[in-house]
């Protein structure tokens, strides 16, 4: 597992930049350079105190790849990331996300999930989780896709929208999550209440 590189925690890309609309491509070229994408991705996704999993277009790049953090004991990366439900139990929870700071919403998931793919050497790689890890590996491979966690809720959307336009952050590509701008946003995240 990589780790050994601090990465240089690039910024975090902000609802609104199209690269978060984006499909990732899969990943052909395996070694450092994939290991520093990933040590990258960790670096940003510890930046910020809520992170638990964060996609390549999340810091504006496009190949397949995420990491994850959900406290379980279970930290790790997928390059090249299928995901698949594990039985027919659903978990509705909120979930939020690092690019659309200041608001989360409750979202249907499946309850347990499994994700394959590869390590940054081309190894076969299966994490399997639930609760918090089955609805980050379903998230993550989402934004791989080019689909946010809001995209669930057509009939919102249009509400989600006005919503974030008058977020101190909205309009702004992406925003280093170190920075105090970043961290008003998150602190700021409340339930989306579409009557409001």
């Amino acid at each position: 597992m990589p780790f050994r590189l601090p990465g240089r925690c690039p910024p975090i890309t902000l609802y609104g930049n199209p690269v978060l609309r984006t499909r990732a491509q899969p990943v052909t070229a395996f070694g450092r350079e994939l290991a520093s994408l990933v040590d990258d991705l960790f670096a940003t996704m510890y930046a910020i105190e809520t992170g638990v999993g964060l996609a390549a277009n999340q810091i504006g790049r496009l190949e397949r790849v995420f990491v994850f953090d959900c406290g379980d004991d279970e930290t790790g990366y997928v390059v090249n990331p299928v995901v698949e439900r594990i039985g027919d139990d659903d978990q509705d929870g909120s979930e939020g996300c690092l690019s659309v700071p200041g608001i989360s919403v409750p979202t249907v998931r499946a309850a347990r999930a499994r994700v394959q793919g590869q390590d940054v050497h081309g190894d076969a790689v299966t994490y399997e989780g639930d609760g918090l890890a089955a609805r980050c590996f379903q998230h993550e491979v989402d934004h791989l896709d080019g689909v946010l966690y809001v995209d669930r809720h057509p009939r919102l959307l249009p509400s989600v929208d006005r919503h974030l336009q008058g977020a101190e952050w909205y309009g702004t590509p992406a925003l280093d999550p170190r920075s105090p701008r970043y961290k008003r946003a998150q602190s700021a995240d409340t339930p989306f209440d579409p009557v409001m």
